[in-house]
Formats: structure tokens, sequence, C-alpha cells
């Protein structure tokens, strides 16, 4: 009998339909608005996102495209979305028997979130945000249909992706950083990113869109939602 680690909540706040991505366990679920899912992640679990896609349209296969987020035109993801994405990060029972987690900007932004341990316990184990209005204030070589690129997919290269060896912050990754200080702008942006709870009693929640209005600069539809959430 396979023994869970954690579960994991993933709400939906926004006031339009958010299609939530898990993997590598969980794949996908509309999500309208007010909803929630929930996904049993086991033991040992690493390198997995939850990110929230807008804009979607999908056939009654499951088959279709999203504004921002998509995983190769599925509903139930099996791979990374398509940047820009706010990303949810979490590895479970690794080193030490710590759960490893953070939010990530390194794909972009989409989505407000916020990502708790349902019961904090002190230390690195307490709740993160990013509300920020990134959306609203993108730099113009940012700005893509739905959310905020990031630089590396925008421009390529070592200053950006950092694929080479080490890299430091750049003008464009301290816009992402000033806004949402806990959460990862660039790909080596560890020491003030990264988030620690105990291994096997923790479990967490994810919330697109926490403060209940996505801000000024998200509209009630998103462009290319097959419906809005009322």
């Amino acid at each position: 009998m396979l023994r869970w680690d954690a579960t994991i909540e993933v709400r939906n706040n926004c006031p339009y339909t958010v299609w939530a991505a898990s993997t590598p366990i969980g794949g996908g679920r509309r999500l309208n608005r007010g909803q929630t899912w929930v996904i049993n992640a086991p033991r040992g679990t690493k390198m997995a996102r939850i990110w929230g896609r807008t804009g979607c349209n999908f056939n009654a296969a499951g088959r279709g495209s999203c504004q921002t987020g998509d995983c190769g035109g599925v509903l139930q993801c099996t791979g990374w979305g398509k940047p820009p994405n706010t990303l949810a990060e979490y590895a479970l029972d690794q080193f030490s028997n710590l759960d490893f987690w953070d939010i990530s900007l390194v794909d972009g932004f989409n989505i407000p979130m916020t990502f708790a341990p349902t019961k904090p316990s002190g230390g690195k184990c307490h709740a993160i945000h990013c509300t920020a209005n990134i959306n609203g204030e993108c730099p113009r070589a940012l700005k893509v249909p739905g959310g905020c690129n990031n630089p590396c997919t925008t421009f390529g290269g070592q200053q950006y992706c950092c694929t080479q060896g080490p890299c430091g912050p750049t003008e464009l990754s301290k816009f992402f950083k000033k806004r949402c200080p806990t959460s990862y702008s660039y790909p080596q942006d560890d020491p003030s990113s990264t988030f620690t709870c105990p291994g096997g009693s923790t479990n967490y929640r994810v919330v697109f869109c926490p403060n209940g209005v996505a801000g000024p600069n998200f509209p009630l539809e998103m462009p290319g939602s097959d419906e809005v959430a009322k």
C-alpha cells in the first residue's frame, strides 16, 4: 500500500477559472472560483511543480490549449508548463528528512500565489507569498499576453539562464525579487528562496489569488477562456 507523505490542497480564489496543473503526480484539474483540488503526494516525491493555467479551451477528450502555462495541449499534464507561469515547487522527505519547497518566478509570472504549510512549525516552515501586481508592472521586454515572461526564455544566454555555471542577479531578476522577496527570481537564487518543513508530518496549501481578487490588471474574463467562474 502506497504511503502518502503529504496532502497538498490547491485552491482557486481568482475571479476566473484556473486550470491547475501538477507534475510528476496529479496531472491537471479545472478549478472554478472557490474550488479546491487535493493532491496526495508520496514520500520521496521530488522535482514536483504545481501551477495555474489561464485562458484555456479543452474538448471532451481533454485536448486543447492555454494562453499561459500550457503543457503540450492537454488537460492532464505529464510535462512542465510553457512560460510564463508562477510555480510552486517541492521535494518531500529529502536530506535530513526535510521537505524543501518554494515559489519560483524563474519561469515568469501569470497568477498571484501563496504556498504554505497547513501547520507552520517555526524556522523556515511558514507561509510564503507572491501577490504583487507583476503583470501590470511587467517590463515591456517581458510582457506577453496573460503574464510576465522570464529573461531566460526571452533572451537566453548564461547571464539569464545560468546553464554554464555560477551566475548572479540581473536588473530584470531584481524586478521580480523586489516585488516577491521570498520567491526565486533567477535559477541560483537559493539562500532567500528555499524553505523547509519536517518531512512526513507536514501538509501544504497552494492558493491562486490568495487575496480573493486578481488586482486591477487581472480582468474578470481571461482572453481565450472557455468559461468565467461566477
